[in-house]
């Protein structure tokens, strides 16, 4: 088994941190709005089964309270306290069953809100605190309870009040919050380089499991075990893909037989008190690149590179992905994958066949985090703050017969977390190896 190290993880961010992030995003709305955020409700895997419960990214962003049923109140200027949380009461009952509750009485004390009611009487307490104000910002068409539960509130207004003093605008809370989302702080930033940290030593250990003759859920398998002792849960579903599975962009079966001259794409996340990672390696399941597997592996790695080198303040999002493809486009030139040149590859898009996505996508509370990547109509400019993650990639379809059998079925992909930082960037994910001699001499050490 190739080695993983154990190393801390910091704390969850302080209650100081989410206040601020509070008075700014009711700075930004100002005194005549009220800002309404539901947490996430449990769902349900089948019957009376539940997922496991993960918080709402903007309610988390906000509140950093973990439980559902609750709903934050942002009541820009109101005199008796502008955060105000609704939320479950304590319950002997129903905490014999389901655990202790946090109750209103410790929001206030250990969350940092001006006041906490129980979520029961929300529909009674929460219409007067929204008289008065013009508009409501929250996520309109995201849940449809709450969505009839607030509609139901401004009817009650209307019907009371003559329908003067009703809020007339609905703005999408998302316009202000994901671009605030969009800047990590450096406690974020702690936060993701331990989800990264974690990310690796799971990558590490599933390196150390594949091998011929094993199935992709024995390497999952892996991965989810170091997550988990590490206190971390999956950012998303991992994708173990053997063979021309890597070829699946979003394969998520995970249930083939490892083949001798396969390679396997692993693509997996930590999440670590909500913040996310993402990492893909592509490796040899028998310990050594084919000749063909070895070209397409360092096409790959110098496009990821050259991509990397784009991320860096003042330069637009899509700078990272030019370059990727044009590395990609020269190197499937070179190889005679695409026939002419690597500029007419890239004019006419024809490198698509074996690229057909984006280098990157913006990491954070979720996986694909919010915020526009284009500000009228342009690429947005990175600044100090922003996480992407870079990901070029080749995929060679099985089926394929424009190219030599010898190239079909092979799937690469190289993913890293990278922080754009005042003076360049920071690779969060760079402990996890993705030269090809040294995946080589990881794998000759199992």
């Amino acid at each position: 088994m190739i080695p993983v190290e154990h190393g801390s993880t910091p704390a969850a961010i302080d209650p100081e941190e989410f206040a601020r992030r509070r008075r700014q995003l009711m700075k930004m709305a100002g005194e005549d709005a009220v800002l309404l955020v539901a947490a996430a409700p449990e769902r349900m895997r089948n019957a009376d089964a539940a997922w496991p419960y993960r918080q709402d990214s903007d309610f988390h962003y906000l509140a950093g309270f973990p439980e559902s049923d609750a709903v934050l109140a942002l009541l820009p200027g109101r005199q008796h306290g502008e955060v105000v949380l609704f939320c479950r009461e304590r319950d002997a009952e129903r905490e014999r069953w389901h655990g202790h509750a946090i109750g209103t009485e410790q929001a206030v004390a250990g969350y940092g809100m001006d006041d906490a009611f129980p979520i029961d009487d929300i529909d009674d307490i929460l219409p007067g605190m929204i008289e008065g104000r013009a508009r409501v910002y929250c996520h309109f068409g995201r849940e449809p309870q709450f969505d009839a539960q607030l509609l139901g509130w401004m009817r009650r207004l209307r019907q009371l009040r003559g329908g003067g003093v009703v809020p007339k605008e609905f703005v999408a809370l998302g316009h202000l919050l994901h671009d605030l989302r969009l800047y990590k702080s450096r406690a974020e930033l702690r936060l993701m380089r331990a989800a990264a940290g974690i990310a690796v030593e799971a990558h590490m250990a599933a390196l150390g499991a594949a091998r011929p003759g094993r199935h992709e859920y024995e390497v999952e398998a892996e991965l989810l075990r170091v997550m988990r002792s590490r206190g971390a849960v999956p950012a998303f579903v991992p994708i173990v893909a053997g063979g021309a599975n890597a070829c699946v962009m979003h394969y998520q079966n995970n249930r083939a037989r490892l083949c001798d001259g396969d390679l396997l794409l692993i693509d997996a996340g930590a999440e670590w008190d909500c913040y996310a990672s993402d990492i893909s390696r592509t490796f040899p399941v028998n310990g050594r690149y084919s000749r063909e597997q070895r070209a397409l592996y360092e096409v790959v790695l110098a496009a990821q590179l050259a991509a990397i080198d784009e991320v860096r303040p003042g330069r637009p999002f899509n700078a990272a992905h030019l370059a990727a493809v044009r590395v990609l486009s020269e190197g499937l030139c070179e190889l005679g994958l695409l026939k002419g040149s690597a500029d007419a590859a890239v004019a006419d898009g024809s490198y698509q066949r074996f690229f057909p996505a984006k280098t990157g996508h913006w990491l954070g509370l979720d996986v694909h985090d919010v915020g526009d990547y284009r500000i009228d109509g342009e690429s947005r400019l990175l600044e100090p703050g922003m996480v992407l993650t870079v990901e070029p990639g080749l995929y060679v379809p099985p089926d394929d017969r424009s190219v030599a059998e010898r190239w079909r079925g092979i799937g690469i992909r190289i993913e890293d977390d990278v922080a754009v930082t005042r003076d360049g960037n920071e690779v969060l994910t760079a402990a996890m190896p993705r030269q090809a001699e040294e995946i080589e001499a990881l794998l000759a050490a199992r």
